[in-house]
Parts: structure tokens; C-alpha cells; sequence
């Protein structure tokens, strides 16, 4: 099969390349796996983090193929394989591609935090290839109202942001004229208003780029749109925030921006370093909280309630023979909404 492989980590311009496509063996499954041939692939900013080195080096696999947010159908099982699949279902494949199921972190209802996890698409193989392989348990039957494109970015990118919303608000507390801010609009950012307008939440949208995310944020019905770090223009306080763009600075701007007992979200598995923050602006019990990863339960919610809402995905699709220009373009904000790459049929 073809296969985009990482030998090294490092910048994704660098010359000569550290992503490259390559014609590898298909992949076999093994007790428990499920392999899929691949559709829909979509591109995420953890895939360029991984890439470029910036998550730990010890636990990534060598060498390596990327992608996390998979889609597409069961083309064999191995032996004892559990999750109810057969040939020819339609399933995606998600970052946490499997936990130990033992540890106090899995037996509470938080396997995000398990230990032994292994994550697709970085300790284990992932989809920007041909075909990928995931285990049975961990794979979700995917809303038929959805298009493979469309769907792929609601798998990480989605899910995530999911589990964000769920961190901004006490759990039964009304969405309703709830104040939310998103720092950082791309694919998660995208998803996210569209759940959070669903619920009835006003949602205030800062990022930076002006020429594709503050206009899609405006086409998605944001209360107001500005710059990364400004803030909503007065009276409005924030109820909670999420930050999704991994941009440490942003920490400040956004807790300036809170009403007394706001919740700041740190959606990305990377940022780069929080600078010095006042007392003051973390005062009046405001909280800032990160987000690892994700359970089951968050990505089968979070489908149920995609399809209620009626979330679409804004998509720039790349073919899979483009796949280092996608995050090459991902990397410079030059991307509307969510990358996805679409292997060509004609070869599979």
C-alpha cells in the first residue's frame, strides 16, 4: 500500500523531507484488530506537532505514519476482535486507539488518562495511508447522515472539542445565554460553535486570521469576532473560554477576559510556554483547566449529538499524495475549516 512514513521528527519544510511517501506491506491484523480501508483521512494539528517533534519522543513509534481521524470500512478482522464489526461496515478510527482497561484511571470512567494508552497515529501506526488497522472496541460506527469527508474531522478534531464544552460548564447547568469564547477557529473551533450555538450558547470568536477563520466564524453565526488576544468589547464578560490555537500567550488575554468564576479550557495536547500571569486576573475564582485526550463515551456522545445539531464541516480536501502540503498549509493557517485527505479510489 502507499503509505505517508515519519523516520525523523522535524520541521515539515525541511529539505531533505522527514515525511515521505512510500510503498510499504499491508498491514495484517492481529487478535482484537480491525483493518479498515481508508476513504478519508483528516488532518490535525497534533499530526504536525507529532511530526515536527514537539510531543514526547519516547513514547513514538519509529518509523512512523501519522494521522488519527480515519474513516472508512472493515475490510478484514483478526481473531477474537469485540465491538460487534463485520466486513463492509462504515467506522472511524479516533486518537485513543486503545487503553489497558485494569488501571484506576480506566476502571472510574477516565481511560483519557490511562497510563498504557496508545494513541493512532503516534505510538501506533494511523491513516495517511491506504489501509490502517484499529482495535475493534475502540472504533465508532459513524452517523449515515455524514460523508466520509465530512465526517473525518468530527473524530479528533470534534471529539475534543466535545470534551472542551463539557469542561466549560458544571454539569447540569443550563447552556442557555451562556457567554462562550473560542481562541483559535479552525477545525475544532469550527465544530465547536456549532454545538455550543445548538445549546444555546452567545459564542465570541478571537483568532488571528482575518481572511478564512474570522469570516467563517461570522458565516457560523459568532456574536462577535476579533483579534487572538482581544477581548470582547465591554459590557461582555466571559462565562468560559477555550483555547484550541496552541499559543501559550493567549493564557493571559483570555482569563482578562472572564467574568468572576470563568473557566479557561486548554484544548490542544501542545502550546507553546505560558507567560507570568497576575494574581489578579486569576482571581475571583476563575480556573484554568487542560483537556487529554478523550474516552469512548465523549466520541459516541458527541456523534449522537453532531447529527442532532446538524454540525457541518467546512473541509479543504488534499488527495493523499499531498499530504506533507496539507500540513504545510495547516501549519500557516492557510486552511479553511478542517484538512482532509481523500485516497484515491482508483488504487484501492
Amino acid at each position: 500500500m502507499r503509505a505517508w512514513v515519519l523516520h525523523e521528527t522535524g520541521p515539515i519544510a525541511a529539505m531533505p523531507p522527514v515525511l515521505a511517501s512510500r510503498e510499504v506491506p499491508d498491514p495484517r491484523p492481529g487478535p482484537g484488530q480491525v483493518r479498515l480501508k481508508v476513504s478519508a483521512c483528516a488532518v490535525c494539528r497534533t499530526d504536525l506537532h507529532v511530526v515536527e517533534g514537539e510531543l514526547d519522543q519516547s513514547r513514538q513509534k519509529r518509523p512512523l505514519i501519522p494521522g488519527h481521524q480515519i474513516v472508512g470500512t472493515v475490510d478484514a478482522l483478526g481473531d477474537d476482535v469485540r465491538g460487534g464489526l463485520s466486513i463492509g461496515d462504515r467506522v472511524g478510527i479516533a486518537w485513543l486507539h486503545s487503553t489497558c482497561g485494569r488501571c484506576s484511571y480506566c476502571t472510574s470512567g477516565r481511560e483519557n488518562l490511562c497510563e498504557r494508552a496508545e494513541f493512532t497515529g503516534w505510538t501506533v501506526d494511523g491513516g495517511y495511508a491506504e489501509y490502517a488497522l484499529g482495535d475493534g472496541r475502540f472504533m465508532y460506527r459513524l452517523p449515515d447522515v455524514y460523508e466520509d469527508v465530512q465526517v473525518a474531522p468530527l473524530l479528533c478534531a470534534g471529539i475534543i472539542g466535545y470534551r472542551c464544552l463539557r469542561k466549560c460548564v458544571p454539569e447540569g447547568q443550563s447552556w442557555k445565554g451562556l457567554r462562550l469564547g473560542i481562541y483559535g477557529f479552525g477545525a475544532a473551533g469550527h465544530i465547536a460553535i456549532q454545538i455550543a450555538r445548538f445549546r444555546g450558547a452567545e459564542v465570541h470568536v478571537c483568532t488571528r486570521d482575518r481572511k478564512r477563520h474570522q469570516r467563517l466564524a461570522e458565516e457560523l453565526g459568532a456574536a462577535w469576532v476579533g483579534g487572538a488576544t482581544e477581548p470582547p468589547p465591554p459590557p461582555v464578560k466571559l462565562d468560559a473560554a477555550i483555547i484550541f490555537a496552541p499559543a501559550g500567550e493567549i493564557v493571559p488575554a483570555a482569563l482578562r477576559a472572564l467574568d468572576r468564576g470563568g473557566r479557561l479550557v486548554c484544548g490542544g495536547i501542545h502550546m507553546s510556554p505560558i507567560p507570568e500571569l497576575a494574581y489578579r486576573d486569576l482571581y475571583w475564582e476563575r480556573s484554568i483547566e487542560s483537556v487529554a485526550n478523550n474516552t469512548r463515551e465523549d466520541g459516541r456522545a458527541f456523534l449522537e449529538e453532531a447529527a442532532k445539531a446538524g454540525v457541518r464541516t467546512s473541509v479543504q480536501e488534499y488527495p493523499l499524495s499531498e499530504a506533507d502540503q496539507a500540513l504545510r498549509d495547516l501549519k500557516h493557517d492557510a486552511v479553511k475549516g478542517a484538512a482532509v485527505l481523500v485516497v484515491d479510489r482508483q488504487r484501492t
